[in-house]
């Protein structure tokens, strides 16, 4: 086991150097000029752009200026933004707020998608599994910034449970974390049914049904267990959407998140803060699936052996 989590650790690095260059290229193929607009509307002094180009080593080649920036990375060095302001101090009061909602997300998705997938996987073709199949697949068809103007004009505005916009507090995140979450939660609930529907038919199931063990024993402990390994799998993967993917729901309840910051950080041409924004969710991605890799023996025994 400890060789496969260094052989897996040795495996983040270069999928975490190519995807940030790829990001980093990108930003400085796109047209236009980093330094235009920098000054009011007016032409820059020379003696601005010199220091600038000299502090941010523009007048490098590409692979230089990345090399210089990942090693200010590596030491803890964000950089600062052409404003003069520090990478750094956005990311610290802006990723802990996005870090929780996509963490409550994915513990909405988890929970609810799961149990409506095993209550629709007990009985397949009856009420509860209709009922599960429509529901998600209505929620698949909204698109998500509808579910948030809809949940938000509801709950927030008329019944008045919540608050409309979010603070980052813990009760101002749940609207956006069930919305952020519904639609994983509806793929979950939909591979849970179809995983547990062929795991009830497997001969260990048999057996313990055939031993006279309860339904509810040979639900839980035999079929829902081994149907969670695949679940698992996409959580792992969620998570890291979640974390970039919460743009519109952060913009539709006003939360003081990353998404803000990177499409900000996008429209200004500050290459430097969406290379660290796009770093540290690589990262994180990279780290949840080791996390969910070394989950699956715990699933299922099986694998263990193997």
């Amino acid at each position: 086991m400890s060789r496969y989590v260094l052989r897996r650790l040795l495996q983040v690095a270069p999928v975490l150097l190519g995807t940030t260059f790829l990001i980093y290229a990108m930003m400085w193929s796109l047209p236009g000029d980093p330094l235009a607009g920098r000054c009011g509307g007016q032409p820059c002094p020379e003696s601005y752009l010199n220091r600038m180009v000299e502090a941010y080593n523009l007048g490098d080649p590409l692979v230089v200026q990345y090399a210089k920036y990942m090693a200010g990375l590596v030491t803890g060095d964000f950089g600062m933004t052409f404003a003069g302001a520090p990478v750094a101090d956005e990311l610290l009061q802006r990723f802990p707020v996005t870090l929780q909602l996509a963490a409550m997300a994915v513990v909405v998705e988890m929970v609810i998608g799961i149990s409506a997938g095993v209550l629709a996987g007990r009985r397949p073709g009856g009420f509860a599994d209709n009922l599960v199949l429509v529901s998600t697949l209505v929620v698949v068809a909204v698109p998500v910034f509808v579910l948030a103007l809809v949940a938000q004009s509801m709950l927030g505005v008329r019944l008045g449970w919540f608050p409309v916009t979010s603070d980052g507090g813990f009760v101002s995140l749940i609207i956006p974390a069930v919305v952020l979450g519904s639609l994983p939660l509806a793929l979950v609930a939909r591979m849970m049914r179809s995983s547990l529907i062929e795991n009830m038919q497997a001969d260990h199931v048999r057996t313990a049904v055939a031993k006279g063990a309860s339904a509810r024993r040979v639900v839980l402990r035999h079929g829902a267990r081994n149907s969670l390994v695949p679940v698992v799998t996409l959580a792992g993967a969620d998570f890291g959407s979640l974390l970039a993917g919460s743009v519109v729901v952060e913009l539709v309840f006003n939360i003081d998140g990353v998404g803000e910051l990177l499409i900000r950080s996008v429209r200004d041409g500050e290459i430097g803060t969406v290379t660290s924004v796009v770093t540290l969710l690589v990262l994180l991605f990279l780290l949840v699936n080791l996390a969910v890799d070394l989950l699956y023996p715990v699933l299922d025994p099986r694998i263990r052996r193997a």
